[in-house]
């Protein structure tokens, strides 16, 4: 289904120079909203601002007595749902949502699409990441499961059902084992996310195969973005661009993958990123630590970051999980989706 292989994304093959992005020492994510919530009026808007200001503010002063004497540097991002619903216009939502995000004492420094983390700039963004993916196969595997490559599902450890149910010929029934986390600590926390599901539908009377990427997956990519850890050809992507119009346009497709939003902001990708985000998100950021976790980077991008944060007195895991971050606030209790 896709049309790039691993090999074309492993920098070690191709040794591209890595040009460095700038960065900030942190990155935060000011709430999040499926694009119905944006699209129905103005309360929950406001009632999630209000609940991020604080935490945002805590993350400021935190920054600040971690760095000591150096400056710190945060920027402000939002993402806005465009992948999975197209049918509402930027010229209708993006000055009511910065206008209350103002009012409310927030400033957005950049503004995403979701959509730009599947593609951007023409670079394909989520295969680039796809083509990353390393899963761990269970000891003693069947095979019954196909690779992640294949089946677009990722787990964190062994599932029950690689052990032998006693279809094949000769052998004896197995009792149920339970699965088993991968690193377990004591006890197994088991996940298995889908990170994509390949699809058909019917364009000009033909029916056209093409590949749904998942809300787990493209948040992912997100993190990726925010922590300057992505590159074509050694190149940065989805870098930040300024929207010079007067107006804003009808179709979400027509704005830059991040716009940039702020006079003179911080750089959007940092060091490390939190993300301040209603609870009904916990599953899914639980799936991207997953993902993250599972993916084969050039170790040149990561240390060379590591490095990077040293000389400014930054200490820095080489685990790029570790350096992503959440706060979970309480989400507005209007609508059926809470």
């Amino acid at each position: 289904m896709t049309t790039i292989d691993a090999p074309v994304y492993t920098e070690a093959t191709t040794e591209p120079k890595l040009r460095q992005v700038a960065l900030s020492h942190l990155s935060v994510e000011v709430g999040h909203f499926y694009m119905e919530d944006l699209a129905d009026g103005d309360e929950r808007i406001r009632t999630q601002f209000r609940r991020v200001l604080p935490w945002l503010e805590a993350a400021r002063s935190t920054l600040a007595a971690d760095l000591g004497a150096v400056k710190p540097r945060l920027s402000t991002c939002f993402l806005i749902d465009d992948y999975f619903r197209t049918d509402t216009s930027p010229d209708e939502i993006v000055d009511r949502l910065l206008n209350i995000a103002g009012e409310c004492g927030i400033t957005i420094d950049y503004l995403a699409r979701e959509a730009g983390c599947a593609e951007a700039d023409q670079v394909p963004l989520a295969e680039l990441t796809a083509a990353m993916l390393l899963p761990e196969p269970p000891v003693g595997t069947t095979g019954a499961r196909p690779p992640v490559q294949d089946s677009g599902w990722l787990c964190n450890g062994e599932r029950a059902s690689e052990s032998n149910t006693g279809h094949q010929a000769m052998m004896p029934v197995a009792g149920w084992e339970p699965p088993v986390e991968f690193g377990k600590r004591n006890h197994s926390i088991f996940l298995d996310v889908e990170l994509w599901g390949d699809r058909t539908k019917r364009i000009d009377g033909k029916l056209v195969e093409w590949r749904q990427w998942s809300c787990p997956f493209l948040a992912s990519v997100w993190q990726l973005l925010r922590l300057g850890a992505l590159r074509y050809q050694g190149e940065p992507v989805a870098q930040p661009q300024p929207w010079t119009d007067d107006s804003w346009p009808r179709r979400w497709s027509d704005l830059p993958a991040v716009v940039q939003l702020s006079e003179d902001p911080a750089p959007f990708a940092a060091y490390r990123t939190t993300s301040i985000l209603p609870q009904s998100y916990l599953g899914i950021e639980h799936a991207v630590r997953s993902i993250l976790d599972h993916l084969d980077f050039d170790s040149s991008v990561s240390e060379g970051t590591v490095k990077r944060a040293l000389k400014e007195g930054v200490g820095l895991p080489k685990r790029l999980s570790s350096r992503v971050s959440h706060i979970f606030v309480e989400a507005p209790v209007a609508g059926a989706r809470w």
